[in-house]
């Protein structure tokens, strides 16, 4: 097992509860202090779930409210600029829900 003084990729902090850490879920997005991936939670919401149940009883009272919502906003921000309009992927190809 590597030590942390060994980390090739730090962590990164992407907001108050996301965090991707190369040694928790191969750097996958979690919240912080879980093992919690952001695309559970963001497939809970997807698929109708309330915040309140996908906090409080799906996953026990592990991760706060606030923090679905930066999960949310993250995938916003991920997909549409400032103005909600579509981001271009760098390839010039626009995102599709069909690769999911």
């Amino acid at each position: 097992m590597k030590s942390k003084a060994n980390r090739k990729t730090k962590r990164v902090e992407l907001g108050e509860h996301i965090i991707a850490d190369p040694l928790i879920c191969h750097g996958k997005p979690t919240f912080n202090g879980t093992r919690i991936m952001v695309w559970q939670i963001l497939d809970d919401v997807a698929d109708g779930h309330s915040w309140e149940f996908i906090c409080n009883v799906r996953w026990g009272g592990r991760i706060p409210l606030a923090a679905v919502g930066e999960a949310v906003k993250l995938a916003r921000h991920a997909l549409l600029d400032r103005h909600g309009r579509l981001l271009r992927h760098p390839t010039g190809k626009t995102p599709s829900l069909a690769a999911a």
